[in-house]
């Protein structure tokens, strides 16, 4: 009985298409040394789980990952801002292919917070030669660049 009413829960929440609603709490900006940075802002203090970064060839569409990480370490909380490509070590990130930028690819950077009801993914795209215009104090945030301050403001505005 209770596998079948579980079921039939899981399959209205798929019927009804609830997902995820992607919101712009990740960011990278450049740091005084020149390396790129990742940033995370989630919700207060709700946690997250799936900290990501998935890079692929631009020219291979929707092709395989060439280069990035990503954590299966659930109960992270908490603002977080780290070198892009060396997560913190406690972490336990998986690192795929090249740990640098790499000319002509695209990158998804991503966290998720999923709670019934309240689920949201915090996530930025960009590529090599975005993050490559950046001045110092600007981040690559929701599709442009802006200022740290702007940046904060932003995700403390979509939560």
């Amino acid at each position: 009985m209770t596998a079948a009413v579980l079921g039939g829960v899981s399959g209205m929440l798929l019927l009804s298409g609830c997902t995820a609603v992607d919101l712009p709490l990740a960011g990278v900006r450049v740091g005084a040394d020149g390396a790129p940075y990742a940033l995370f802002r989630p919700c207060g203090d709700d946690g997250y789980q799936g900290p990501s970064l998935d890079g692929r060839a631009r020219h291979g569409g929707g092709g395989p990952v060439t280069t990035g990480w990503d954590v299966r370490k659930e109960g992270l909380h908490g603002d977080a801002e780290f070198p892009l490509f060396a997560p913190p070590g406690e972490w336990k990130a998986r690192h795929r292919g090249a740990q640098r930028l790499l000319p002509g690819h695209r990158y998804t950077l991503a966290f998720g917070h999923y709670v019934a009801g309240d689920s949201y993914n915090g996530t930025v795209e960009f590529t090599t030669e975005q993050i490559g215009r950046l001045g110092p104090g600007q981040v690559w945030a929701d599709g442009r660049a802006m200022r740290l301050g702007a940046f904060e403001k932003l995700a403390e505005d979509a939560c």
